[in-house]
């Protein structure tokens, strides 16, 4: 059993929080979404209520261990400064001797956010010296970022090695919601996977299969299962070398009696775009040259009656490209179907977070994961690195 924030004494210390605050900015570097400052917020109240001296810590963006002006945390800094109404001070570092000074100068109730740990080549290496100097910042660590949990760097595997390190909220109960989904699910129990590739999935199909009772599959992943089985995709997205594993997997489901659920027929578009020509057509009768975009109505229909007839949802990836109008249908249907039903919903994070988020279903939802590849990899059934380098409760 992992250490929590509650299980700290955490007044007058110093406490190093890695926070996922890699938020979306537009081309004026102002924040278009700050869904992930504010999921950190009970973690930071938490904190400051109790005394503590709070040292933010995240990434933004991929900076490749240089230097970035447009990606400095500094928005970051003003957006959380407003939210917690009180001014939260920002190093220009995140490591060295004027931070080391900041850190030590913090009284309780004040906050300190370092700069973009990716600014560091070392970070994504997990360097020893680099985490040992990230660690000498604080007395506690405290890790509330679900979203790099399964990344082996030294903000989030190295500095909880040196320190007593817990959970904090945020990363507490997506560890609980996800956990006892997958150990205890109402049933039935039905996936939703989407996404582009069956590679990125494999995992988690492997997994899946051993759990759940359905399993549908959409997105431009669908279109390698349908070509396994023989038809003709067209101008569709296929992951050609996972074609085998298609056929495997469908025949385990079948063995393994789990109803697999592939679209019966498809949007199709003339090319990628959504001003394309396009139309509905059978999965039997794809044009040549052209590609499928989304799921067709038919389809709407069966995988909307399997969510509204299941206990416990779990859906990871679009079933469509929702970004493009013409094509967000499906991916919309589904997200409807799953707010008006009484099941138990989990959203797996990343572009399934972001659509359903455009379809204003969020607030109808059990949970929405903050991690996309982080909730794949623990649907996977993997230990993630962050979780795994927590302290064990005595």
């Amino acid at each position: 059993m992992k250490m929590t924030l509650r299980d700290l004494d955490v007044a007058g210390k110093r406490v190093f929080v890695r926070v996922d605050f890699n938020v979306p900015l537009d081309d004026e570097g102002r924040i278009t979404d700050d869904t992930r400052i504010r999921a950190a917020l009970p973690t930071i109240r938490y904190l400051l209520d109790k005394g503590a001296k709070v040292i933010l810590a995240s990434h933004l963006g991929r900076p490749k261990g240089t230097v970035v002006p447009e990606l400095r945390m500094d928005p970051v800094a003003q957006r959380l400064s407003d939210l917690l109404g009180k001014e939260v001070l920002k190093a220009n570092d995140c490591i060295g001797p004027e931070v080391n000074e900041a850190a030590a100068r913090l009284e309780p109730g004040e906050v300190l956010l370092l700069e973009n740990l990716r600014f560091h080549p070392e970070e994504k290496k997990n360097d020893p010296e680099f985490a040992h100097e990230l660690a000498q910042l604080a007395d506690l660590y405290v890790n509330d970022a679900f979203g790099t949990a399964h990344r082996a760097h030294a903000s989030t595997v190295g500095v909880p090695r040196l320190l007593p390190a817990a959970a904090g909220f945020l990363l507490e109960r997506e560890i609980k919601v996800l956990g006892e989904a997958l150990q205890n699910p109402k049933r039935p129990f039905v996936v939703i996977l989407g996404g582009k590739k069956v590679a990125d999935k494999i995992g988690v199909i492997r997994n899946m299969l051993t759990k759940v009772d359905s399993l549908l599959i959409g997105g431009g992943m669908a279109y390698t299962f349908l070509k396994a089985q023989g038809y003709e995709v067209g101008d569709s997205i296929v992951d050609s070398e996972h074609l085998d594993f298609a056929v495997e997997m469908l025949h385990l489901a079948k063995e393994r009696e789990v109803r697999v659920l592939l679209p019966v027929d498809v949007v199709v578009a003339s090319e990628f775009s959504a001003e394309a020509e396009r139309k509905e057509v059978p999965v039997d009768a794809i044009p040549e040259g052209w590609q499928g975009l989304d799921i067709g109505s038919r389809t709407r229909e069966l995988f909307s009656q399997a969510v509204q007839e299941a206990g416990l949802v779990i859906w990871n990836g679009p079933v469509g490209v929702f970004e493009l109008e013409p094509f967000a249908a499906g991916s919309r249907a589904v997200a409807c179907a799953l707010a008006d039903s009484k099941a138990e919903s989990i959203i797996g994070g990343g572009d399934t977070a972001a659509a359903i988020a455009a379809f204003g279903l969020t607030e109808r939802m059990t949970h929405v994961s903050t991690g996309g590849g982080a909730s794949l990899e623990f649907l996977e059934g993997k230990e993630l690195p962050g979780i795994a380098a927590l302290s064990e409760k005595n």
